[in-house]
């Protein structure tokens, strides 16, 4: 006599839940949680660590990553009007991460800190990597997506402040022996988990606001502690973190000077220090420009529109300009890449010392 199947037993399909799926599924996001969290908890105090960040002339401030994305993002007319605030919306900008970091890790209001993160990760995503190619190598969107679970499962209950505070909060409030919350304990309970989160979330932003202050102090201090050394445009930078402002080139609006020199005049070469660099714009393009003067009448120079993603590269330190949206190093003798995600080196601009004294772009 063969057993009977189990009542509760249903039939196998390809589409049915696993059992127990939503348990598993919340610790399956567990990694992902911490992953997300650890991640922008320290891009949040990366930027306030680095004075770098918000000296305008240092290549990997917000300011020239504003700057490079005014020009390519497919929102450039909004970015336009938003760099003369970018010290305050890089400080903006690393603060929220801090938040959004801390909010996922520790599972606080993970729900409103999934959807900060999607917006921060989307809104990066159209101001400065939106032309990156392949798009499975633009990190932005991917972290936007990753952020899509927990906004619509919602705050996971395992290893979550969140899940403790709502048991937290239903200390003292009795239920009957049926077990239903009449609508005044229901609403009891509502006011009290509302108290003790906000309570929660007030101690949590009050603890980041001293930790990112105290990390900004830290990263300024230990940068002003330094020995005067060349900025991120080749001036000195004195110990109090001032630096001066890089020599600019005016272009000449003909492309034939007088009868025996041949190009756009940028200036007189004198302008341009050994060791020292100078921008200037492409008047055939528009595209910023950067040239070297490498000694002994030799001057080099390059388009300095990151071939990555379109944003603009400075002058670093010693033989290295890098881009600041993502890190890609070059080098200064012959624009190559040192350091991705740059598929390959810059653009090289003739220009050369003609005989009057000036430099011509040919």
């Amino acid at each position: 006599m063969s057993k009977s199947a189990p009542r509760h037993a249903t039939k196998s399909s390809p589409f049915n839940a696993p059992a127990n799926a939503r348990l598993l599924s919340e610790w399956a996001l567990l990694p992902l949680r911490v992953f997300l969290g650890a991640t922008f908890l320290y891009a949040g105090f990366q930027k306030l660590a680095n004075p770098n960040f918000f000296i305008n002339a240092s290549p990997i401030s917000i300011h020239s990553q504003l700057t490079g994305a005014a020009r390519f993002s497919p929102i450039h007319a909004l970015l336009s009007h938003m760099v003369g605030l970018a010290n305050p919306i890089g400080l903006t900008i690393a603060y929220a991460e801090l938040a959004v970091g801390l909010g996922i890790l520790i599972g606080l209001f993970s729900r409103i800190a999934a959807i900060g993160g999607a917006l921060l990760s989307f809104s990066l995503f159209l101001a400065v990597s939106f032309h990156t190619s392949p798009y499975f190598t633009n990190a932005d969107i991917v972290f936007f997506f990753a952020w899509l679970p927990f906004i619509f499962a919602g705050s996971p209950p395992q290893l979550s402040v969140d899940a403790w505070l709502a048991t937290f909060a239903k200390k003292g409030i009795k239920i009957g022996p049926s077990g239903v919350a009449t609508p005044v304990q229901i609403d009891a309970l509502s006011r009290r988990k509302m108290m003790v989160s906000s309570a929660a979330a007030a101690t949590a932003a009050l603890g980041t606001l001293i930790a990112g202050g105290t990390v900004a102090a830290t990263g300024k201090l230990i940068g002003n502690a330094k020995s005067p050394t060349t900025n991120g445009f080749g001036s000195t930078t004195t110990t109090t973190g001032a630096s001066t402002t890089p020599t600019t080139l005016t272009p000449t609006t003909t492309t034939t000077v007088g009868s025996k020199y041949s190009g756009t005049k940028l200036g007189a070469a004198s302008q341009v220090a050994v060791g020292k660099p100078a921008t200037f714009t492409v008047p055939s393009t528009g595209d910023p420009a950067i040239v070297f003067n490498q000694g002994g009448g030799k001057f080099v120079a390059y388009d300095t529109v990151c071939p990555h993603a379109g944003c603009t590269v400075g002058y670093y330190s010693g033989n290295t300009m890098q881009c600041p949206c993502h890190g890609s190093q070059f080098t200064i003798s012959g624009g190559n890449v040192l350091n991705g995600p740059a598929p390959h080196g810059l653009s090289k601009l003739n220009v050369v010392l003609e005989a009057d004294g000036n430099l011509y772009l040919q």
